[in-house]
């Protein structure tokens, strides 16, 4: 019997799902196990496509080898691949798990090496994986070739498979997670691909694949190809696929400051990107083969419609979330009916031919966003990358688009090109861009990009501020001098070194040092330490301090990979408390790290500021897991509290006297210099009577907890909606 062709598309859908639920939860896992820092994104997902591509191939040469009659059931191949894939779902935890403990045992090591080690390992333990998903295209394909022949086949299954990718991205983020945790997430993946597997091989059993023989297949005359279009057509592809995902990358960095930090906001930029491709591809599928389109005429709409992303987010337009994914949707429409017609158009329905040009597309794919990061946004910029993606897209229709321009005949072709002219004039010498600093913004500024962020450093009304991708970091606060003189003075001996993490405007560093102490600050972002001199006169003192040292690294990496032990560990998480990946400066096992490299009576101080009662109290459970002694003070501005833990008791006196005669003559100085003389000891003791009980601050027994499996501050939409509609 052969299969019915209903249930392929299913395959699909759910395969589709799966695929979105692994990337997204990989991604977070490698963070956790490697370091959250732009290079670990980056090659979690180049491995992931290089995977999709390299699995294709792999899948064309099984195909070949079924053509032959060397193998009886392409779809018996394809529910092993199901298969593997479900098996990888719960293998890749505890294989990052032993890849890191691999790392940590070659002991401490410059930022350099161990990101290429990292990289070794990403690579060895995903891409067995994500081979098998490249695999399943040209397998299904050859046996919807031998059952239901198609020329058409590539797109039948990209469609199913792009719908259940969108859905994907939805219940991942929004409900998966939260609900499950990363674990349950991907126990979830796996149950569904052992189902497929399962359905898939109960299928097999018939005899269907051998119902027609490949010299029986009969194709479409509207598919034959003119001699060389397929070679252009490869070439179309791997360009398309180039560009669309550095766009993606150029579009998470540049709308970061509308669409916010929080782990929803790139969940909402993927799914208007797969939902408008989906929607494109559906078109394709509806109208492509009695309405058929070139790809000159489709190349010159995802020009028009990628400058558009340029034109309509001007900050002078607008500051709306739904308005910036909107704009995305008209490119990604035109790519998602382009890629699926040049696919089936080069392929015929040959599966073969369909995975060396899915091959094609993914090797774009891959080399997209390491384009995007390493070189075109450190050296040009959000406008600059967007503009030179933009305009890689004109030789693509010029030949078509001249030829058609023709036949419209001189009103309509101006009906069109006048518009787009001027649209790109206007992106070309007056559009805006939300990183760049806008003129009248601030008084004064300095502006620093590079393959993590853009900076910028500015003044306004006397107010000094940091922001990072256009969000606000920090200011000048007596808070940030605190998070080092606090933890210093309530020690019980001479502090001999201290790691401030999150290095912000520099002041706790500086601060640090005032204590004559080894001091060493980690920030992830290169750009941050070079903002430092904006905001202090001294910066180039402090930055030759003998005893200090600026770390360029995940501050979490550089942790556990560390074998020093200090007396004092500060931590300021960057806001706000929902921001993306600050789970991991929460978490009981982060606490757990650092309890390891506190010398004994040493403290740690977790910055935590204002916001939801329920992360506080979950950030603070955390604390209490890994520390048998937590006190808690709020800061006297109102903007959030320090957490002081440690394994022996602290004694806090009630006034700040005794604080006082424990710190140096330096930094006594340093903690009044933004005081009227003689303050200094009044704020001590002001900043003392405001500890508050740590029972105070949690919830009750059995509340939730952050850990790494569940971020429970990042992921938060089901909580808050029935705190909503449950509140009378």
């Amino acid at each position: 019997m052969s299969t019915p062709r209903s249930i392929i598309p299913i395959f699909f859908f759910f395969s589709g799902f799966c695929g979105l639920l692994y990337q997204l939860v990989w991604v977070r896992l490698a963070f956790a196990s490697f370091g959250v820092n732009t290079p670990i994104l980056s090659v979690v997902v180049s491995v992931f496509m290089a995977g999709l591509g390299l699995g294709s191939w792999l899948g064309g040469t099984l195909v070949a080898r079924s053509a032959q009659g060397k193998d009886p059931s392409a779809l018996r191949w394809y529910a092993v691949a199901e298969g593997w894939i479900a098996l990888g779902a719960l293998a890749v935890p505890p294989l990052f798990q032993i890849g890191r403990g691999w790392l940590l045992s070659l002991g401490e090591a410059d930022s350099g090496p161990y990101l290429a080690l990292s990289a070794l390992v990403l690579f060895a333990i995903l891409l067995p994986w994500c081979l098998a998903m490249g695999t399943t295209f040209p397998l299904m394909m050859e046996h919807l070739r031998r059952t239901d022949p198609s020329p058409r086949s590539f797109s039948f299954l990209y469609v199913a498979n792009v719908l259940g990718a969108v859905t994907g991205v939805v219940l991942t983020a929004v409900f998966l997670i939260e609900t499950l945790g990363f674990r349950g997430t991907l126990l979830v993946g796996a149950i569904l691909n052992a189902s497929i597997a399962l359905a898939a091989l109960a299928l097999s059993r018939g005899r269907g694949d051998r119902k027609t023989r490949p010299k029986d297949r009969a194709l479409s005359p509207r598919y034959r190809l003119p001699a060389g279009e397929g070679r252009e057509g490869l070439i179309v592809l791997f360009l398309t696929g180039f560009i669309c995902m550095a766009m993606e990358v150029v579009w998470t960095r540049g709308f970061t400051l509308v669409l916010r930090t929080a782990v929803y906001s790139y969940a909402g930029l993927l799914f208007a990107y797969l939902l408008a491709t989906y929607l494109g591809s559906h078109l394709y599928r509806r109208w492509g083969l009695s309405r058929p389109l070139g790809k000159g005429p489709l190349m010159g709409a995802a020009f028009a419609a990628s400058l558009l992303v340029l034109f309509c987010n001007d900050p002078a337009f607008h500051y709306s979330p739904t308005l910036v994914l909107l704009s995305i949707v008209p490119f990604c429409l035109v790519l998602g009916y382009l890629t699926p017609q040049l696919v089936d158009r080069y392929s015929q329905g040959d599966p073969s031919r369909a995975a060396r040009a899915y091959a094609v597309n993914v090797l774009g794919c891959i080399l997209g966003p390491l384009a995007a990061s390493y070189l075109l946004l450190p050296w040009v910029g959000v406008k600059g990358s967007l503009l030179l993606l933009s305009f890689a897209l004109v030789p693509g229709f010029l030949k078509e688009g001249l030829l058609l321009l023709k036949t419209w005949g001189p009103r309509r072709s101006l009906g069109v090109g006048v518009p787009v002219v001027l649209m790109t004039a206007f992106c070309l010498y007056a559009a805006k861009d939300y990183e760049t600093p806008t003129k009248g913004r601030f008084e004064r500024h300095l502006f620093y990009r590079d393959y993590v962020a853009s900076v910028v450093a500015g003044e306004r009304e006397g107010n000094l501020s940091l922001y990072v991708n256009g969000v606000i970091m920090t200011g000048l606060h007596q808070a940030t001098k605190d998070m080092a003189h606090l933890p210093l003075a309530l020690l019980d001996h001479s502090p001999r070194s201290a790691l401030v993490i999150c290095f912000g405007m520099g002041t706790t560093y500086r601060s640090l040092t005032s204590w004559g102490i080894e001091t060493t600050c980690v920030d992830l972002v290169p750009s941050v330490l070079k903002a430092f001199p904006f905001f202090h006169a001294d910066a180039a003192r402090v930055q030759a301090y003998p005893k200090g040292r600026m770390v360029v690294d995940d501050g979490r990496r550089f942790l556990d990979r560390t074998k020093e032990t200090y007396d004092v560990i500060t931590v300021d998480p960057p806001p706000p408390l929902e921001a993306a990946g600050s789970s991991l400066l929460y978490s009981t096992e982060f606490y757990a790290s650092v309890k390891a490299h506190l010398r004994p009576g040493g403290i740690f101080q977790q910055w935590i500021p204002v916001g939801e009662k329920a992360i506080w109290s979950a950030a603070g459970a955390s604390l209490v897991r890994a520390f048998p002694h937590v006190y808690v003070f709020a800061n006297p501005e109102g903007i959030g509290c320090h957490f002081i833990a440690s394994m022996t008791p602290v004694q806090v006196p009630r006034t700040g006297e005794p604080l006082g005669r424990r710190m140096p003559k330096a930094a006594w100085q340093d903690l009044g210099e933004w005081f009227r003389p003689g303050r200094s000891e009044a704020y001590l003791r002001h900043l003392l009577a405001q500890e508050r009980s740590i029972e105070g601050v949690l919830l009750p027994p059995g509340s939730p907890m952050i850990t790494d499996d569940r971020p429970f501050n990042e992921y938060f939409i089901l909580r808050r909606l029935g705190r909503l509609f449950l509140t009378p």
